[in-house]
């Protein structure tokens, strides 16, 4: 594994330090009194409490490859955005931080893409704890509306261990899902590996049905994003669909689209 850091990560440090206003100088006017926009070196190498003798070697490409610490530090320092921060974290040769949790909102455009395909195509949108956050109307009229009152009645786990996931896609389709769901719902434990909902869901899963604790004993993660699925509507029969799974990586939510096959 390399030690040091690339070239390229000095660059856009440098570049990134330029765009940062300089304290107490209107965002507007950076440059004007100053030799150089932005920050000095030991402005933001005291932002981020590290020497200047070292942030210059980071910028130069001299020194050891930084720790997530440091990266962090720098990218709090820098006021870099998420999408920023991981660029930072890549041209370090380290992974991005992981989200201490998927984000609340769904970004608006995808809303107003979900309501566009209200008359043709269903989708779901499910967050990386596995619970629907928004569906269209085609989905709801599809799958049925989300019933019940328990703090897990959206989770698409705990639903596929239900009578009416059964009904909806008999007893083969039911038992795909049921294991895929499981696999699911261990790569989010890993991904949110202290998260009392992710937790307890496990626990009463595993405490109610003998088909999850099966499935849970395989180790089985994330078993796949595509694939064909069969629905049984309760007025126009059994209908098929090509799944497909989307990521949005920043906010970890899954875009559910069920393409008709006809």
């Amino acid at each position: 594994m390399p030690t040091g850091i690339r070239t390229d990560f000095g660059a856009y440090l440098r570049d990134r330090r330029a765009m940062v206003t300089a304290p107490g100088q209107p965002a507007e006017r950076r440059a004007s009194r100053r030799r150089v926009p932005g920050l000095r070196r030991q402005e933001l190498a005291e932002a981020a409490g590290i020497s200047v003798e070292y942030y210059i070697r980071l910028e130069q490409g001299r020194a050891p490859r930084p720790s997530r610490e440091v990266l962090t530090a720098l990218a709090r320092a820098t006021g870099l955005t998420t999408a920023e921060r991981d660029h930072l974290f890549r041209l370090a040769g380290e992974l991005p931080p992981e989200p201490s949790a998927p984000d609340s909102m769904v970004r608006p455009g995808l809303l107003r893409l979900l309501d566009g395909l209200d008359d043709t195509v269903p989708v779901t949108v499910h967050d990386g704890k596995l619970d629907v956050i928004a569906r269209n109307a085609a989905a709801t009229e599809l799958l049925g509306p989300i019933t019940g009152t328990g703090r897990y009645r959206r989770n698409i786990v705990q639903h596929g261990f239900t009578a009416a996931a059964h009904r909806a896609l008999g007893a083969e389709g039911a038992h795909r899902y049921a294991r895929w769901a499981t696999a699911e719902l261990r790569s989010a434990i890993g991904r949110y590996p202290d998260d009392d909902h992710l937790r307890s869901l496990v626990q009463e899963l595993g405490a109610n049905s003998a088909t999850f604790r099966d499935h849970w004993s395989q180790g089985e993660v994330s078993l796949g994003r595509s694939g064909e699925k069969h629905v049984h509507h309760p007025t126009r029969g059994w209908l098929a669909f090509q799944s497909e799974m989307l990521h949005d990586a920043e906010r970890d939510h899954w875009v559910v689209i069920y393409a008709p096959i006809v």
